[in-house]
């Protein structure tokens, strides 16, 4: 996510924080430090939340990059959604369960701590102690919230997992869908009514991305009907594996490719990427093989693939292009862009 900071890594994934953050810290600060401390503490929540569901995805196959912490929450991003409602069950529920875990490891602990007077006081940030136990609970605000049956909500997503059992996963996405959009516009309404500029910027947030996941699912179940042929482009050019990197970079230059499928004799020996050709060009110079930078390990899609398969082989393997072969031979180079204006095309095509 763009205008976001990387804090650190762990188990692979990124934790970043969104620009938006540090304003919220500036706004909280008004409000005195023990403000801010709760914030982080709730941040801190918000990320072992994320970190649960990346664990359960990475748990079925599925990448996470990365983590982003926004003034509302916090966003996992996927390489891809779960191909099953099962995989999208455990997912969405890992979060949720483990704040509800926190409250149930910490309660007795936090009890003896802070004292049943002060654990169970209405939230509050008069005292440290009462920011402790402000900071406790709102594991179980988090869960309750998250547990929500509506878009984008966990909630929304469990219930979508399981109406798909027997609806289908696009009439489970447009009740989920529809459900996030009523949530939306009753949090909008309560947020203008007491003057909640927060609960206002949630409704938005809420509306947008229920809307976004129910459209993104209705072209994918559209573009299934796609195949890979349906839009590879019909002119392409490939390199030799003896081909110097200049040469590859003049090919560049003189067309509108910029990753090319290995071919010695008729045979695909490898696949070399813009990005690969850079990297080489800087540490070995333009006289060097494409022999020295291409791949030789990567995902070979067939021309009669449909078009999700080709995205899901891209986005598993972070390429932005792959070569596409018909039978034996190299039929071309399928792109994201490419993908991504069949995409646009069947959004306006409504």
């Amino acid at each position: 996510m763009r205008a976001a900071v990387k804090l650190f890594t762990i188990l692979g994934i990124e934790i970043k924080v969104h620009v938006t953050f540090l304003l919220l810290i500036f706004f909280v600060m008004l409000g005195g430090i023990k403000w801010v401390a709760l914030v982080f503490g709730v941040f801190f929540f918000v990320t072992m939340h994320e970190i649960c569901h990346s664990v359960v995805a990475k748990h079925f196959g599925i990448k996470v990059r990365e983590i982003t912490l926004l003034p509302i929450g916090g966003i996992a991003s996927m390489s891809r959604m779960p191909d099953k409602p099962y995989q999208e069950f455990w997912i969405s529920l890992a979060g949720p369960a483990s704040n509800i875990l926190v409250v149930l490891i910490l309660f007795f602990p936090m009890k003896f701590l802070l004292g049943p007077e002060v654990l169970l006081h209405p939230l509050s940030t008069e005292t440290w102690p009462l920011t402790m136990a402000y900071v406790f609970w709102i594991n179980l605000i988090l869960a309750g919230f998250n547990m929500i049956p509506a878009f984008p909500m966990d909630g929304g997503r469990v219930l979508r997992s399981l109406l798909a059992i027997w609806l289908g996963y696009v009439k489970a996405t447009r009740i989920a869908a529809l459900l996030g959009h009523i949530f939306a516009f009753a949090f909008a309404y309560f947020g203008i009514m007491r003057g909640n500029i927060i609960l206002v910027a949630i409704a938005v947030f809420v509306y947008m991305a229920a809307s976004g996941e129910e459209a993104q699912v209705n072209i994918k179940e559209i573009l299934k009907r796609y195949r890979v042929y349906d839009i590879l482009p019909r002119d392409f050019l490939t390199v030799t594996s003896e081909t110097s990197l200049g040469k590859v970079l003049e090919m560049i230059f003189h067309s509108h490719q910029e990753d090319f499928p290995v071919v010695d004799g008729p045979d695909l020996v490898g696949f070399i990427t813009r990005k690969d050709i850079m990297t080489a060009v800087h540490s070995s110079g333009v006289g060097a093989k494409v022999e020295a930078a291409m791949r030789k390990s990567f995902p070979k899609i067939k021309d009669t693939d449909t078009l999700i398969k080709a995205h899901k082989a891209m986005s598993d393997t972070g390429l932005r292009a792959l070569p596409v072969m018909k039978g034996d031979k190299v039929a071309g180079v399928i792109t994201i862009e490419d993908v991504s204006k069949a995409y646009a095309m069947v959004a306006l095509r409504g």
